[in-house]
């Protein structure tokens, strides 16, 4: 890439988890744009557009821009998803609102769209990166079906697209974060800083995961990952990141379970 930045898109960048990994991705150089239904006109970290993921031409609308101007895409962060304040409720899902299963429309179904209007863009390049944010949701129950199902979805995208990147030079991974202290959760603690830091030993700040996107991204080896669903936390390890204040997140395989493999058997 020599002198040229290279150049991500982050979906659902307006806050939480798409907010940290913009941030962190532009702190390490990236030219980002990241999208958002309220993203704000000059947000700290790029180029705030916005996109609602349920139009289709408004997110090719979106990578035209991108080729446009920036003239390249190395990098998709596929994080955009409709979540609910009733996720979290312990109801079975037939007494939580119908509307959770918009995850399955802007989650799953907007993560291939975002993919298919980026391919054309990445593999011009000699290198480049799908990334597709998920969590253990996908191998364990966590907060209900439609939830798990959007989470499974995207690990299997990620093993699928991968097949067909193949000999392309770009890579396509899914990476489960760990417990994020957004403001959101930061603000669950108001008036407790000891619990806030007790909690913090086991979780990750959203822009965690962008530390480690970069450094995967520049890893020589990246292409032998390609297809896989990676431990964020883990990752780290490999890499030598550290969160904020020095703290090493823990990784939940053990307590969640493993991410699935994917066959090494190809029908095409």
């Amino acid at each position: 890439m020599g002198d040229i930045a290279p150049v991500a898109v982050v979906t659902g960048a307006s806050r939480g988890a798409g907010q940290g990994i913009a941030t962190a991705l532009a702190g390490r150089g990236w030219r980002v744009y990241g999208t958002g239904r309220t993203v704000a006109d000059a947000p700290a970290w790029g180029t705030g557009v916005r996109v609602d993921h349920r139009d289709d031409d408004a997110v090719g609308a979106l990578f035209e821009r991108v080729g446009a101007e920036a003239g390249r895409l190395d990098l998709l962060v596929n994080n955009a998803a409709v979540i609910s304040d009733d996720l979290v409720s312990p109801k079975p899902f037939w007494e939580k609102p119908r509307a959770l299963a918009d995850v399955l429309d802007v989650g799953l179904r907007s993560a291939y769209i975002a993919s298919w209007h980026a391919a054309p863009l990445l593999t011009a390049q000699q290198r480049g990166l799908v990334v597709f944010t998920s969590s253990p949701g996908s191998v364990c129950y966590m907060h209900g079906p439609a939830y798990g199902a959007q989470k499974a979805g995207v690990d299997k995208m990620a093993a699928d697209m991968a097949v067909d990147f193949r000999g392309t030079g770009v890579s396509a991974v899914s990476i489960w974060m760990g417990i994020l202290l957004t403001d959101k959760l930061r603000s669950a603690f108001d008036g407790s800083p000891e619990a806030l830091a007790a909690f913090a030993e086991q979780a990750e700040t959203p822009e965690f995961t962008g530390h480690v996107i970069d450094a995967l991204f520049r890893d020589p080896e990246l292409d032998d990952v390609s297809g896989h669903t990676l431990i964020a936390a883990e990752l780290a390890t490999r890499y030598g990141i550290t969160d904020e204040g020095g703290r090493t997140p823990p990784s939940h395989r053990q307590m969640l379970g493993a991410p699935r493999e994917p066959s090494p058997v190809i029908i095409r």
